[in-house]
């Protein structure tokens, strides 16, 4: 019954009937289930905001608690899915999956009604506003340290960890415009997401949207989470190093991986293939706004260091710029994800499969700021939309949440949070040539 021809409204349908649909090898079509309404999203995908991928990631599944984790006017976007459904689940079908917690999500979203009735998902500007403000001063304060400090080695390299922690902070900040938890309408928020990750980074803001939402859609799971693939440079996890090893897969010698991660990691992955990724990006899919954003930066860039350092000396800047703030985006981002559970889909509950991939690190204003607050990780992924000076406010109540139904709910400390990257690898390494050598 694959395929996506139409059938009669309102059908009563059943969850078998809405697995077939889920996208996989020899059927087309792609179901999913939202407050137990099916609707097919085959065609809509290809035009879904947040990019074809996200869709499909829910094909066959229910995804309710996505839907209302990723949509500010969630009211506005169901006038857009009534013509897409089918039908809804019989009387006879249970709410959700057979491998999800019923009582574990309800109390979620109860837990939700809490959080939007005591405000915690609305912005307050002004933060906002010192964010932005204290990166603009940050960027000034470079420049000048070159105009009156002349174009020594101490006065370059101040203005280089200067720029490195003003692309880290509007990295931080872009974020929060990407996730719509700056202003109350998607309008302003995507347009200031392309002023700050545009003109001032250099990047673009639909490459990041499209990569990001599928994060967070399905974090730490293979073929879902572009953030765990790994391009066969490294193996993640506990199951993808024996698939390896038992097929003897070496693309690289990965039991070595935590030792060459310093080397192609932290150094490489904005300087290098994020770059190349986002000029691609831009191009293939004819992003001119986008592109252009992305000019203004180094337009701005340049104009100001050229007549200092010329054009070698000025790329040569900008180059170790990227790789300071590549080190910083690596170690904070990943301190998070790669010591967690990084598996195939299990068809997992909103919450469990979110703080299966993910911890906390521990409370303090440096790691706060440091972090642009995603040491609340946990809290993060749960709410996607909350405003980051919120997560504080809710954490109590996740945790014991998380304690009731016995969800592992993971803080750790900044330092141990860097060292749990590198012995995860080691491990995983070690899990891969155990399987290579002997299996």
């Amino acid at each position: 019954m694959c395929g996506s021809e139409e059938r009669p409204a309102l059908q009563r349908l059943t969850w078998a009937e809405v697995r077939e649909r889920g996208g996989g090898r020899g059927c087309e079509g792609h179901w999913l289930v939202i407050d137990r309404k099916v609707y097919d999203v085959t065609n809509f995908r290809l035009r879904h905001p947040g990019g074809p991928r996200l869709l499909a990631h829910y094909a066959g599944q229910d995804a309710t608690d996505a839907f209302g984790a990723f949509h500010l006017d969630p009211k506005l976007v169901r006038r857009f899915l009534a013509p897409l459904q089918l039908g809804e689940l019989r009387d006879t079908q249970p709410s959700l999956e057979p491998s999800k917690s019923l009582s574990l999500v309800e109390d979620f979203r109860r837990l939700r009604a809490v959080v939007e009735g005591a405000g915690l998902l609305r912005p307050r500007p002004w933060f906002f506003a010192a964010v932005l403000a204290h990166i603009l001063v940050l960027d000034g304060l470079a420049y000048l340290t070159l105009r009156l400090g002349g174009t020594s080695w101490p006065a370059l390299t101040l203005t280089a960890l200067l720029l490195a922690t003003v692309q880290a902070q509007a990295g931080w900040l872009q974020h929060d415009f990407g996730h719509l938890s700056v202003f109350g309408t998607s309008r302003w928020n995507h347009l200031l997401h392309k002023f700050v990750i545009g003109h001032l980074k250099g990047a673009s803001a639909n490459w990041w949207n499209h990569r990001h939402f599928q994060h967070h859609a399905k974090p730490n799971i293979f073929s879902k989470d572009p953030d765990v693939n790994m391009l066969h440079t490294f193996v993640l996890g506990k199951t993808q190093p024996v698939e390896y090893g038992i097929k003897k897969l070496k693309y690289l010698p990965y039991n070595y991986q935590h030792q060459y991660f310093f080397l192609i990691g932290p150094p490489l992955l904005i300087p290098v293939y994020f770059h190349i990724q986002i000029v691609q990006t831009m191009i293939s899919r004819r992003d001119w706004v986008d592109l252009l954003w992305s000019v203004t930066y180094y337009l701005r860039y340049f104009s100001c260091y050229i007549p200092l350092y010329g054009v070698l000396g000025s790329v040569a800047l900008i180059s170790f710029v990227r790789f300071l703030e590549s080190h910083w985006f690596v170690w904070v981002t990943q301190m998070n994800h790669i010591p967690m559970e990084i598996e195939h889909e299990r068809h997992q509950d909103w919450i469990t499969m979110q703080l299966a991939a993910t911890c906390n690190i521990e409370q303090s204003l440096f790691n706060d700021w440091f972090s642009g607050h995603l040491n609340f990780q946990i809290e993060h992924h749960l709410f996607p939309m909350m405003p980051r000076h919120n997560y504080w406010r809710v954490a109590l109540q996740v945790r014991e949440l998380c304690e009731r139904h016995g969800v592992p709910y993971r803080v750790k400390g900044l330092w141990q949070g860097f060292t749990d990257i590198v012995s995860s690898l080691r491990t995983s390494g070690d899990l891969w040539l155990d399987a290579y050598l002997h299996k």
